[in-house]
């Protein structure tokens, strides 16, 4: 049986692309359906502003003329820059369980990538850091939580038979509102912390959003520059990503943290919308856009995607003054359990703050890398 691998070179080869994922979860209860919209955004290589500063490579693999598995090579420029280093990136990644697929795909990902000067190959990046990332290694009995992935078991067998090795893991922590509110360290420090500092919250003001993301970009590229892999999002990337969640954020869930008039935080938490998202399958319209609103008031998690402390301000305590507020709005609003993630497993303060809120260590995400 002949193997093949083709890059995606039409739109018709772009919808192949999107649409064979509902080939490999088909009958499987935890897949949520991609919206099918919002894949054709990211991988628009010509409009989605992350292509100015990266290329990318989309493959099919064809058995047959059948296809059996995808994958796409991620040159990130912005990355390379700010790590100083010449880190390929693969991401996307479906494939049957057969091993000559998945080697065809990652050979295919790893020669493009070789060919524009890069010596080793991360992933999965989808397309980068600041999107979905990593592989899930850990919680298959579950479905994934907003903008976070999922994907067989036998992923891992694909990956490591091929020779790639982890390079780092990120922790997914289930937060229950019944397990916190019974910390009173929580409330104590958060009441000391508040004083010390004058730290003031506010909410998200959608009437001068544009004012609102000037404070979110100084706060984002400030906070996470030391993390390892982070990569800055650029001013359009997050203009793009304001205007994809404007219609679906909580703005009571989205809070600053001043002290004396200065930004010191900022935290991003968002309705578990998967929830809804699993129900609409990749379809948004014409009657999965009324869903979206009929049934949010269903939405029992919600997902800490963002929550960072400018470096002079950290480790004062403030980030437990964040978590206080969003766990009690959170509350107000029907939602009593949450996902913070991802957190990388060697970020202590992160960590330390999930324990300290009885978190319970539920999922893990593995990023795998190889030299090429």
């Amino acid at each position: 049986m002949s193997l093949e691998i083709r890059p995606v070179q039409t739109k018709k080869d772009l919808m192949k692309f999107i649409k064979m994922q509902w080939k490999i979860y088909e009958g499987d209860p935890y897949w949520v359906p991609p919206l099918i919209m919002e894949r054709k955004k990211i991988l628009d290589r010509e409009h989605h502003p992350f292509y100015q500063h990266a290329e990318m490579e989309m493959f099919l693999a064809y058995r047959d003329d059948k296809i059996v598995g995808r994958i796409a090579a991620i040159k990130n420029d912005l990355h390379n820059q700010v790590h100083n280093d010449k880190v390929g990136f693969f991401g996307f990644f479906e494939a049957i369980n057969d091993q000559e697929v998945a080697n065809a795909l990652f050979d295919s990902a790893a020669n493009w990538l070789k060919s524009k000067g890069l010596t080793h190959m991360r992933g999965p990046a989808n397309p980068s850091s600041n999107d979905e990332y990593g592989m899930l290694i850990e919680g298959f009995n579950d479905s994934p939580r907003f903008l976070m992935t999922y994907n067989p078991p036998y992923y891992l067998d694909l990956c490591e038979n091929y020779g790639l090795k982890k390079v780092k893991d990120l922790y997914a922590y289930k937060l229950e509102y019944d397990k916190i509110t019974k910390v009173k360290k929580i409330e104590e420090v958060q009441d000391v912390v508040r004083r010390r500092y004058n730290l003031k919250l506010t909410s998200l003001n959608m009437k001068d959003l544009n004012n609102e993301l000037k404070k979110v970009k100084y706060v984002y590229n400030k906070a996470w520059e030391p993390n390892w892999g982070f990569v800055p999002m650029t001013d359009e990337e997050i203009d793009a990503m304001a205007k994809d969640l404007k219609l679906i954020v909580d703005p009571e869930l989205v809070m600053f943290g001043e002290i004396n008039g200065e930004v010191v935080g900022f935290s991003l938490t968002m309705p578990d919308y998967n929830q809804i998202f699993k129900k609409l399958n990749g379809r948004l319209f014409p009657f999965g856009f009324i869903r979206l609103f009929t049934d949010r008031k269903k939405i029992t998690w919600c997902r800490i995607l963002t929550l960072g402390i400018i470096p002079k301000y950290q480790k004062k305590g403030i980030d437990a003054v964040f978590y206080y507020e969003i766990i009690h709005r959170a509350a107000k609003r029907g939602i009593y359990l949450g996902e913070a993630s991802w957190v990388l497993e060697d970020n202590e303060m992160m960590n330390r703050s999930a324990l300290m809120m009885q978190g319970e260590l539920y999922k893990k995400y593995r990023i795998y890398e190889k030299e090429i």
